[in-house]
């Protein structure tokens, strides 16, 4: 049987930072994301919660994978080696899955580009948290 040990604090951590870079980042190409997606702020319902809590889930699910992968990949866990896997895993995985399904919607490129550049920084950044608990 194989056994992960996983720093839940790491995950935790790493899932914190990772949000809290993801609401700069967003904040920051708000207007231009807006646009790509073909809306305008004001079509935007700030009062729905869900998809916050939505990313949330979804950037500790990334954390923790992280966290299992970068050992038995690496060697070691590591701040190198955590940002190491966390961009394998943008660039294998991430960002041709985003590029296939971007391209069949015929989104514009901005939006791949804010969006795959949004997951880069937070898988990245999961990986330095998470290796700074090596």
């Amino acid at each position: 049987m194989v056994h992960f040990e996983v720093s839940l604090l790491a995950v935790i951590l790493a899932t914190v930072v990772a949000w809290a870079f993801g609401a700069a980042w967003y904040m920051a190409f708000a207007r231009q994301w807006v646009a790509s997606i073909g809306k305008t702020m004001e079509d935007i319902d700030r009062s729905d919660y869900t998809p916050y809590l939505w990313s949330v889930l979804c950037i500790a699910i990334m954390a923790y994978a992280v966290a299992v992968l970068t050992p038995p990949l690496t060697g070691a866990l590591t701040v190198n080696n955590g940002a190491l896997v966390g961009a394998m895993m943008w660039l294998g995985f991430v960002i041709p899955s985003m590029l296939l399904n971007h391209r069949y919607q015929g989104a514009p490129w901005a939006r791949t580009l804010i969006d795959g550049g949004y997951l880069l920084g937070v898988l990245l950044l999961e990986g330095i948290v998470i290796g700074l608990f090596g």
